[in-house]
């Protein structure tokens, strides 16, 4: 009897999970690893089972389709779900042509465990992008995203607690709803896009009326609660000494630029503030990938140009979860019929084609929607830190780029440390970048995270 063929899908978010439920359909044996401890990935994020938190209901049919979907298969043996592996590397055995997912397992994350599979799909997902700002340090200012995970996650915020919620995208409004439905008093939604960038780019919004219901949605529930939305609008600077107390924001020109004159303080002790995401690309740079711009490329079949990998998700540009489902799908049956050695047809998913495409046309309106302010990096102070693992400044992230002839992300990274510590550059990456005048490029690592000396002498011969 000839042996099933092996899938290993990193990210168990909505790519993730359509992928593996797409290929397990058509027969592939799958493992799917995943950092969290429960499927789902940031959107579908359920509360932890000892926490009787109120669970999100967003996407809550896809959710549940998923799940079960995912349970059946784990029944018939069909997926292997591998929670708390946080993979760190993927590479390609020598001599065998299948790869090696290398991963710690555990919170802990100092125990090794290798998966072997005749073929990968990544569904790494995405990062915030956070610019800083004078004050963005302090205890009480967190991500959007961040946010987002907590009220998701956990116990809610108590009542009482103050909020601003503020940089620019769609995140901001479901955070600022479910800060002020778990009892938060949110003292404003702060976006730097203006509503007059929506009606330019009203064909490519309508094409997706669910999301604009949705939207709606979010829009009704901050008027219930009497959320103040100042549009065109930024946080300047956060104040406080052991912890936030407050923000100053201004007013923005129709170029993006600071309206002098306009500056006011908003008295608050949480600040969630998100600029967007960016794909997270480390393992497909570490098996060679090609990148477009600062996502992975891949073809109609989510097929990289390495044989044999597939990537799907976030990792291919930011579009969100609809965008994310349909792709998953698309690259899972790809991979089974590969894997059987067969060409698949394109007419088995045309629906899921069908949706990839209109997901991509409203996601690129939507980044020309909500872009950070146009002089954020000018007016950033020269002693705002920038890189927060190594402390690194504006200042001397400038001096690296002008006295100094720094061209590139990584000239200024050996000149300046920044992007050297815990996170790898994740957090600072983007602000160096741009304070630096030189474009955003992918910094290719050997390993997605930290790894114990004792698990990499322990990693099992290749050959």
């Amino acid at each position: 009897m000839t042996e099933e063929p092996s899938l290993a899908v990193v990210g168990a978010g909505p790519a993730g999970l359509a992928a593996a439920l797409a290929a397990a359909a058509r027969g592939v044996r799958v493992t799917l690893l995943d950092a969290a401890g429960q499927a789902g990935g940031q959107i579908h994020r359920q509360p932890a089972p000892a926490l009787a938190a109120r669970r999100d209901r967003h996407g809550g049919r896809t959710w549940e389709r998923l799940r079960a979907g995912l349970e059946h298969h784990r029944a018939a043996g069909r997926i292997t779900h591998l929670t708390d592996h946080h993979v760190w590397c993927v590479v390609r055995a020598s001599g065998s042509g299948t790869f090696a997912v290398h991963a710690l397992r555990g919170p802990a994350q100092e125990e090794g465990v290798t998966v072997r599979a005749a073929a990968v799909l990544l569904a790494t997902g995405g990062y915030e992008r956070v610019l800083p700002f004078p004050g963005w340090t302090l205890p009480g200012v967190v991500t959007a995203g961040g946010a987002q995970a907590l009220l998701k996650g956990g116990p809610v915020p108590p009542p009482g607690r103050t909020a601003v919620v503020a940089g620019t995208g769609p995140l901001l409004l479901p955070v600022a709803a479910g800060l002020a439905a778990a009892g938060a008093r949110v003292a404003a939604l702060v976006e730097s896009a203006g509503p007059a960038a929506l009606p330019r780019r009203a064909p490519a919004l309508a094409a997706q009326p669910g999301k604009l219901a949705e939207g709606a949605g979010y829009a009704a529930r901050l008027l219930r609660h009497g959320v103040r939305v100042l549009t065109r609008h930024t946080v300047v600077a956060a104040h406080g000494t052991d912890r936030l107390t407050a923000v100053t924001v201004a007013a923005l020109d129709r170029h993006g630029r600071l309206r002098p004159g306009t500056a006011r303080r908003v008295p608050c002790d949480t600040l969630a503030v998100g600029h967007g995401m960016l794909p997270h690309t480390d393992l497909a740079e570490t098996l060679g990938c090609a990148l477009s711009g600062t996502a992975v490329r891949v073809d109609a079949e989510q097929r990289t140009d390495v044989p044999g990998v597939w990537a799907a998700g976030e990792a291919t540009g930011i579009g969100g979860a609809a965008l994310a489902l349909a792709e998953g799908h698309i690259a899972g049956r790809s991979a089974a019929a590969r894997l059987y050695g067969t060409a698949p047809d394109p007419r088995g998913w045309a629906a899921a084609d069908r949706a990839r495409a209109r997901a991509r046309t409203f996601a690129a309106a939507l980044d020309a929607v909500y872009a950070p302010p146009a002089d954020w990096a000018e007016r950033l102070p020269d002693d705002t830190v920038v890189c927060r693992c190594e402390e690194v400044t504006a200042g001397r992230v400038r001096e690296a780029a002008g006295p100094l002839g720094a061209g590139d992300t990584r000239t200024v990274k050996l000149l300046t440390r920044a992007g050297m510590g815990w996170c790898q550059g994740r957090i600072c990456a983007p602000a160096v970048a741009e304070l630096a005048g030189c474009p955003l490029t992918a910094g290719r690592r050997p390993f997605a995270r930290p790894v114990p000396l004792g698990v990499l002498a322990a990693l099992p011969d290749l050959e």
